[in-house]
């Protein structure tokens, strides 16, 4: 069921209702990276491309650093794909000062196939059937709350191809890009200082990693629908089964890197994890914790975390499970369905759907009342 066709104009009464950006500093960088030598002579490998905003009123002490998810690049906070302001217009109108980065071997970082290896890539099918008509195919239980898309969920409506334009091949190996924005996002804390970071989607896992590197840098973790659910990948299968247990995604339980676990985990094997009986709800996804006692996640422990979902995105039937892995292994965090706070119909791609200024007021709020 495609969601109706729409035009790619940005809003203009919206524009027009509000003033210009006041920028008292913009650029971008490099963080990061390292050369290599190839068959081609010396590259280097491993930096990620950084831009960045300081608005002139500049009302909050720490930077917000914007991290994509899987096939993505940063443009998704730029702009929505109907062209209205993205979510990092959205934080500078706020005050905040604004991080947002390709991933590593991701757009303006670049690829190098001999060093970073096979990649894999979208396409039309599979990215409308995941964020922007999943209501055509039913292919998780959620799907049919979905309404938030901004026009036509398929390709060959102009909304769709501006948003399809705009992915991108990535690395493969899972653990590789874990490995290297880890270590990218370090050199970028280093230069920037303290920051708060939000990370979307294959991010998430990114996020444990870099908070449990540098928690007295990481100021506090957004972490939007991110990737999960501990320990194994999901299968959608449909009605009216709909989930099973994939391949191990997640050995380290929500990261495929390594994590400061007390006692420590020397090796995935010495992570002793159960499968829940039960799920919670039909519709949601058996979880898998730790056996008792569980080990914890000190370095976590230290850093505020907001986890956030979308009531009708493929998530929703698991992001609760990496909440109460976190949640055992002693890490406070707050998780939150975007429903229970009345923000509705939204899928995972929620930056770009018709309510992103909404959810991206409920991000505000949340840092202000965390960090003042």
């Amino acid at each position: 069921m495609s969601q109706g066709r729409s035009d790619v104009s940005p809003d203009a009464a919206g524009a027009a209702a509000r003033p210009p950006l006041a920028i008292a500093r913009q650029g971008a960088f490099h963080a990061g990276g390292s050369y290599t030598r190839t068959v081609d002579g010396q590259v280097m490998t491993g930096q990620m491309f950084v831009q960045f905003q300081i608005p002139a009123a500049l009302r909050h002490p720490y930077p917000v650093v914007m991290v994509h998810g899987g096939g993505q690049t940063g443009v998704n906070f730029l702009s929505t794909p109907d062209g209205r302001e993205g979510w990092a217009d959205y934080f500078l109108r706020q005050g905040h000062a604004v991080y947002v980065v390709d991933q590593v071997g991701r757009g303006r970082s670049g690829y190098v196939t001999e060093v970073y290896g096979p990649t894999r890539r979208p396409n039309t099918t599979a990215i409308a059937d995941r964020f922007s008509d999943p209501r055509s195919t039913a292919g998780f239980p959620q799907a049919a709350r979905h309404t938030r898309w901004p026009g036509g969920g398929r390709a060959g409506d102009p909304v769709f191809d501006q948003f399809f334009a705009s992915q991108v091949e990535d690395m493969a190996d899972g653990a590789a890009i874990e490995a290297l924005n880890r270590a990218a996002l370090a050199a970028v804390l280093d230069r920037i200082g303290p920051a708060v970071l939000l990370m979307h989607s294959q991010a998430g896992a990114i996020g444990w990693g870099i908070a449990d590197d540098r928690p007295e840098q990481v100021k506090a973790l957004l972490a939007i629908e991110p990737n999960g659910p501990p320990l194994h990948e999901v299968k959608m299968l449909g009605a009216p089964d709909w989930f099973e247990d994939g391949p191990v995604g997640r050995p380290y339980g929500i990261t495929r890197t390594p994590l400061a676990y007390d006692p420590p985990v020397a090796t995935p094997g010495e992570l002793a994890l159960v499968r829940e009986a039960e799920a919670q709800a039909p519709d949601l996804v058996h979880g898998w914790l730790q056996l008792e006692p569980a080990r914890r996640l000190p370095n976590l422990a230290r850093v505020p975390i907001l986890i956030v979902t979308a009531e009708a995105s493929y998530h929703a039937g698991y992001d609760h499970c990496t909440a109460r892995y976190l949640t055992q292994a002693g890490v406070p965090n707050e998780f939150v369905r975007l429903a229970d706070v009345g923000i509705r119909g939204n899928g995972h791609m929620m930056m770009l759907e018709t309510n992103n200024e909404e959810i991206a007021a409920f991000l505000d709020g949340w840092i202000t009342r965390t960090l003042g």
